[in-house]
């Protein structure tokens, strides 16, 4: 089967076409500034990287070069061969708690969450409805980020706060990077050799969270009612005392929704260091002894040992693997030594030398980083959102 994967936002479009069960990826691509005159687009086939510009007014024309770019690079010979689509869908709520096929009534809970997730859940809404009018004959899974998470307990999901906020509003932690910690899963339950794995899985990128798994299922989460709680992020603070935003806001006159931006888009490492938002950033300046990179560094250090301790006692210390994985969990090595170096108290012990000789840019991607000494396995593992997205999709239509 052919597998056609889709994330689509507001001005964008990202694709993969993989081939499954023997999971080869035949094509990938992303489409920007969708709706503007000067888009771009690049694809990727047999490892070659493709630029291109055009016009692409809406997500159907997006579709339609996308659908074109198939066929000319001969990767499809008909659109028959798609055999399903598969959305990387934000937010599902309490209602769509796991992968499923999507039909009208999903679009209309999809639609009734958007107040859940005012800047994701629309952006896919409108990449759904693209490729429903385009290919309408081809059936599609949404795969939703919240969905893993939905196995938490209300002991853990809920927040200390009046019970009718959670009655009323559904507020509540929803848990977001759901596909990526799944896969960890996925993985890890083959590494093993189990199926009833607890493991703590760090993905650790511009956006940040941790997993707590037991028995292969989340029980807990950094990230709570929205993506910004938990880590320390690129852009965006984390845990925070909530009494600093009426203070801030009393103290500048700024509005609420600005608040909002700061918090989400010019905190975290961007705020800390006053402008610096991508680690690799930080540990340049951090070289040239550049004191905010070197806190900010510190701060986010500080950060994933907490959870990572925490969750070690919520699985009573027995912990089968802790892993990191995407953009900085996979190649930040001295970073991963760092919060490693924290965590020996717990009988965690990373291996130098096999820790540094993993990392996307080099020739070793995954392994092992701890020492044989050490009470829990450390493992790096590259997730692969898009390869869930279509197991599930797979698995759905099949």
């Amino acid at each position: 089967m052919k597998i056609l994967t889709v994330n689509a936002g507001s001005s964008s479009l990202k694709f993969n076409l993989i081939s499954l069960p023997e999971e080869k990826e035949l094509i990938s691509g992303y489409f920007e500034k969708i709706g503007l005159e000067d888009g771009i687009y690049s694809l990727k086939i047999n490892g070659e990287k493709i630029k291109k510009e055009a016009s692409i007014k809406n997500h159907k024309v997006a579709i339609d070069l996308l659908i074109k770019e198939l066929l000319e690079n001969n990767i499809i010979k008909s659109l028959d061969e798609i055999d399903g689509i598969g959305h990387r869908l934000v937010h599902g709520g309490e209602k769509l708690s796991k992968s499923t096929i999507i039909d009208d009534k999903v679009i209309k809970t999809m639609e009734e969450l958007s107040s859940l997730a005012p800047l994701h859940n629309p952006a896919n809404i409108i990449g759904i409805k693209a490729f429903k009018e385009a290919l309408p004959n081809i059936p599609m899974v949404g795969v939703f980020d919240t969905a893993f998470h939905q196995t938490m307990k209300e002991e853990e999901y809920l927040y200390p706060v009046p019970f009718t906020w959670y009655q009323d509003y559904k507020i509540r932690k929803y848990g977001f990077h759901g596909t990526s910690h799944k896969y960890i899963t996925k993985v890890m339950k083959e590494k093993l050799n189990k199926d009833n794995i607890n493991i703590i899985s760090c993905h650790i990128g511009s956006g940040g969270s941790i997993c707590c798994i037991k028995d292969s299922k989340s029980i807990d989460t950094t990230m709570g009612f929205t993506p910004n709680a938990g880590l320390i992020m690129g852009t965006r603070c984390g845990d925070i005392d909530y009494s600093i935003i009426p203070y801030y806001i009393n103290k500048t006159k700024k509005t609420l929704e600005e608040v909002d931006t700061i918090l989400n888009k010019e905190s975290g490492l961007y705020g800390i260091t006053s402008g610096l938002s991508d680690h690799r950033d930080v540990e340049e300046a951090i070289k040239k002894g550049n004191e905010k990179a070197i806190l900010a560094n510190n701060m986010y250090v500080n950060k994933i040992v907490d959870y990572i301790a925490k969750y070690y006692v919520k699985l009573e210390g027995k912990v089968d693997a802790l892993v990191f994985t995407a953009g900085l969990g996979e190649n930040a090595r001295e970073f991963r030594e760092e919060v490693l170096s924290k965590l020996e108290c717990l009988g965690i012990k990373v291996d130098h030398d096999k820790n540094m000789s993993i990392a996307s840019y080099l020739s070793v991607h995954e392994g092992i980083i701890s020492s044989g000494e050490s009470k829990v396995p450390v493992y790096v593992i590259p997730t692969n959102e898009e390869l869930m997205i279509a197991l599930d999709t797979y698995e759905l239509i099949k």
